[in-house]
């Protein structure tokens, strides 16, 4: 049966927005709504017209027999600045600071609308690149490496510091804890991740960069490639970071552990990504 352009317009969106950089041939939503390619092609010329427009994502069209339209999630600017600033703001409210200069997280981190816009900045950035995997470690990692999985549409891996039997074979590597000095473990499931695959470090708090360097360690035993290192906090360290290049929203500038008080400020993702939110240029 045939079906109106308003319903097929609302249908034809919440299927591209839940199959992200997934490509659909036109022939599929031809025969979904009994409709002529024409038709839908215009159809889809009015998603990307809006998606652009309120700064969605991008509708890549794929010419070809073989081809059709793939949904690719972004950020826009004017969005990423106001999230950042925003939890920039967030971060710097009293209380956050906990014992050993900890920063406190979890209401932030546990907050659905926070997190989709943590997963949609940091799927922005790697938009261009190949991400086989999304990788993070247990625990509080792991709903960020959740959402930018989804966006990517790839799967995450999350390495974990002691055995679990659930996950079989595992390969394990020793790294050093910067902040600690301590030598710690980390393994991960032999069945985790394929030889050659593109690899995407995220994590929610970095200090010396130990935890991260680690993961990098266990992408090498991998024969996999490392793609990107993305984290949600960077906090001031004294010593030299074991990782350099890398990506961060939100960056604790000051910390006075007598008042029980930090400072956040934007970290280094907007300067990085001002060629991404090009993009959405007319």
């Amino acid at each position: 049966m045939k079906v109106r352009r308003s319903d097929r317009l609302i249908d034809m969106t919440r299927y591209l927005l839940e199959r992200p950089h997934t490509l659909v041939p036109l022939t599929y939503f031809s025969r979904r709504y009994d409709s002529a390619k024409s038709s839908i092609s215009e159809d889809l010329a009015i998603v990307r017209r809006v998606f652009a427009q309120r700064q969605t994502g991008l509708l890549e069209t794929v010419p070809g027999a073989a081809g059709g339209v793939r949904y690719i999630p972004m950020a826009g600017k004017e969005e990423a600045e106001a999230f950042v600033t925003g939890m920039a703001k967030r971060l710097s409210e009293t209380d956050r600071l906990l014992p050993g200069g900890y920063v406190y997280l979890s209401d932030l981190l546990g907050t659905p609308e926070v997190l989709r816009e943590i997963g949609r900045l940091i799927a922005t950035q790697y938009v261009d690149q190949h991400v086989d995997a999304v990788m993070t470690v247990a625990t509080k990692g792991i709903p960020i490496a959740q959402s930018v999985s989804q966006y990517l549409n790839v799967p995450f891996v999350i390495v974990r510091r002691d055995s679990k039997i659930t996950e079989g074979s595992t390969v394990s590597v020793n790294y050093v804890s910067a902040s600690s000095a301590r030598i710690e473990k980390m393994e991960l499931s032999k069945r985790s991740l394929p030889a050659n695959s593109g690899v995407l470090i995220v994590d929610d708090f970095m200090k010396g960069g130990g935890t991260v360097n680690g993961m990098r360690s266990l992408i090498e035993e991998f024969d996999a490639k490392l793609v990107g290192i993305s984290v949600f906090a960077e906090g001031n360290f004294s010593g030299d970071r074991m990782v350099s290049d890398y990506t961060s929203i939100i960056r604790v500038d000051e910390v006075d552990t007598k008042a029980n008080t930090l400072h956040a400020i934007p970290g280094n993702y907007l300067a990085k990504n001002a060629a991404h939110f090009d993009h959405f240029k007319a």
